[in-house]
């Protein structure tokens, strides 16, 4: 008999974005379960189904592991992990015929792998750069009686299309950020000849094409990879000195826009890489172009010692402006990990010796919480590459809201024991071992970034009094890294598929597993 046929699928999301799907673990089911599919999610979209099994994750079979490892390998995969899954009848067939998945020769066969639902690799639009020569562009338009659109053909191999990331059959969607899909033939040969040596093409391959029209997507720049560009925006990830970044932001008259200039030889900034004039278009991710000179600066400083800037120089900026992209596309494909920071520049503004009085609106709270048969009536949240976490969610008239916690509010202590470095899941488990009374030292967002920017330590005694004596200060096990993670804090084991949310994880601080139910769930 030929054993189950598995499927290969490689879903890959944006920074701050979940694959849309929770991992389950059920009683009296077998295998790890794909459920609670987000409509329109990574996972909908590549053609995951509720009650797939998971059987190999990034290559690992995982069918005998614990649920707990199999989340993490999911995890800690990144912005892109492969899936082998089997559906939920295929998969009890085998478990029923005593095949042993584990072995691939026990599988009849594979099915084409596929990224987000498209066969590997072209799992975008693009966006391909072309600068005429001697010899043209080297490519021709088709048209092809019963089928909308206009394709490429005679693609010169080695030519300025082919480098440029051109394939042959590829369909033409923009020129020079100008939708061309409902011209003719010759309407669109007229375009190209008008645009002159420089041409901004947005393109779909075969199979992108039909992924996009199956789901009834328009494609656009939102869809598309800056990959094939030849010229690439620059992330500076700079660490601050007692001096400095060692730049200054300036306006040009002339030109709107916010620039680099007057970098210090030696500086953070020249080591990471920025150049005079270099237009500045993200801080963190954020863009600021519609931002005052003041409030680009405030951004900055409200960083802290460390940053993360998104840069263009003139040509780059030129060719990105042709068509119409912005220069977050990239930023989005290459922050699929935490923003390396130079080591040889890890030194940070020296805190004072005696920290100094915080002001009355930059205080930190202590907030003792009792737990009510709802629970503790609040999410906490973590962003992937940046330390702590922070309270979401709070519901209203809970233990949370009563003891005066507020979304955003920056978690420092738990307890008594310092977490700012501590990960998500070292957080929960600390809060999960504090029963019924749980004690937490926050700060507002804008408080907190204050007092760390002013080198103070945050701790109780900035509020005049004593921490409580009653905090306990339990054992502190360090087991993890940081990840993107949001844990629902005395929430249903298994949330309903409309209370979603954005983030990676899930996972409930009540003790939800029992003989009778040995069910455990991760948002992924």
């Amino acid at each position: 008999m030929a054993g189950p046929k598995l499927h290969i699928i490689t879903l890959t999301k944006r920074e701050g974005q979940d694959y849309g799907f929770y991992l389950r673990v059920e009683h009296g089911e077998d295998g790890h379960l794909i459920r609670a599919l987000e409509m329109g999610g990574v996972a909908e979209l590549a053609g995951l189904k509720d009650g797939d099994r998971i059987i190999r994750v990034n290559g690992t079979f995982v069918d005998s592991l614990e649920h707990s490892q199999v989340a993490d390998l999911v995890r800690k995969s990144g912005m892109s992990v492969t899936l082998h899954v089997l559906g939920e009848e295929a998969y009890k067939t085998a478990k029923a015929n005593g095949v042993n998945l584990a072995d691939p020769h026990s599988q009849s066969g594979q099915s084409q792998p596929t990224m987000n639902g498209v066969s590997a690799p072209a799992a975008k639009a693009k966006l391909c750069y072309l600068t005429k020569n001697s010899s043209g562009f080297g490519f021709s338009l088709m048209s092809a009686k019963g089928t909308q659109g206009i394709f490429m053909t005679d693609v010169v191999s080695g030519g300025i299309a082919h480098q440029a990331g051109v394939k042959l059959s590829d369909r033409i969607v923009e020129i020079n950020s100008e939708n061309v899909e409902n011209l003719s033939h010759d309407q669109i040969v007229q375009k190209v000849k008008a645009a002159g040596d420089k041409l901004m093409l947005l393109l779909v391959e075969e199979d992108t094409d039909k992924f996009f029209k199956s789901k009834g997507i328009r494609p656009s720049m939102v869809h598309a990879t800056v990959r094939h560009l030849p010229h690439k925006p620059r992330i500076a990830d700079m660490t601050k000195r007692a001096d400095g970044y060692g730049f200054i932001l300036k306006e040009d008259p002339n030109r709107a826009g916010h620039y680099i200039g007057e970098i210090d030889k030696g500086s953070p900034a020249e080591r990471a890489g920025l150049k005079n004039m270099d237009r500045l278009v993200a801080v963190n991710g954020q863009e600021i172009d519609n931002c005052r000179h003041e409030q680009v600066v405030e951004k900055i400083s409200q960083q802290g010692n460390k940053c993360s800037l998104l840069v263009l120089d003139a040509e780059t900026e030129k060719m990105y402006k042709l068509g119409g992209v912005s220069p977050l596309l990239y930023w989005e494909e290459m922050r699929g990990s935490p923003p390396s920071y130079p080591a040889h520049e890890a030194e940070a503004i020296p805190a004072p010796a005696v920290p100094a009085p915080a002001d009355v609106d930059h205080k930190p709270k202590l907030c003792r919480l009792e737990k009510t048969a709802a629970g503790f009536g609040f999410h906490l949240n973590g962003i992937l590459g940046v330390n702590g976490q922070y309270i979401k969610e709070v519901v209203k008239g809970g233990a949370a809201d009563r003891a005066g916690l507020e979304d955003d509010d920056i978690v420092v202590e738990v307890n008594g024991m310092n977490v700012e470095m501590s990960t998500h899941e070292e957080i929960v488990k600390l809060i999960r071992k504090s029963g019924d009374t749980l004690v937490l030292l926050v700060a507002e967002r804008t408080a907190y970034e204050h007092l760390k920017a002013q080198g103070i330590t945050i701790t109780p005694q900035l509020l005049n009094k004593e921490p409580s004596a009653d905090v306990p200060a339990p054992a502190y096990a360090q087991d993890d890294e940081r990840k993107n993670t949001e844990s629902d804090i005395e929430r249903p084991a298994t949330p309903p598929a409309q209370t979603r949310s954005r983030s990676s994880s899930s996972s409930s601080s009540s003790s939800s597993s029992s003989a009778s139910d040995a069910s455990e769930d991760e948002k992924l």
